[in-house]
């Protein structure tokens, strides 16, 4: 029965190599950033930026719907580049692309609807320190 299990996985993922991309877990560009307390500024706002700990740097793929858990469909994924769709179903879905500078500097550029109002937004995002609280693992 267990090996009639995998069989049959592993004939999906090859019969349907997407739902292999998005079953992957990992990132190439986002495996490289630390972690930590990251600030997320807006570019062009006078809004104060947002302080998010993160445990883990996928995090940083949903900036309009943090804490949701959310299909993804990966479109990009390489050293320094990561780039995804995601549907969170009733509250909303969104494309987001993160380019990664250095292990402490990532730009995001995100945009979709959320709650029913559509979202664009730039974002720097930068490692500012240790978070204030213990992360979970």
């Amino acid at each position: 029965m267990r090996k009639a299990l995998i069989l049959s996985v592993l004939g999906m993922a090859v019969a349907c190599p997407a739902v292999a991309v998005v079953a992957q877990s990992g990132f190439d560009a986002l495996s490289g950033l630390e972690r930590g307390e990251w600030e997320l500024k807006e570019r062009g706002s006078a809004a104060l930026p947002r302080r998010l700990c993160i445990g883990d740097a996928s995090q940083l793929l949903q900036p309009q719907h943090p804490g949701r858990q959310c299909k993804r469909f990966v479109l990009e994924n390489s050293a320094q580049n990561v780039a995804v769709t995601y549907d969170c179903a009733h509250a909303g879905q969104g494309r987001t692309a993160v380019r990664v500078e250095t292990a402490r500097l990532v730009q995001i550029d995100s945009q979709g609807v959320s709650d029913g109002t559509p979202f664009a937004m730039m974002l720097e995002a930068r490692r500012v320190g240790t978070c204030k609280i213990a992360l979970r693992r």
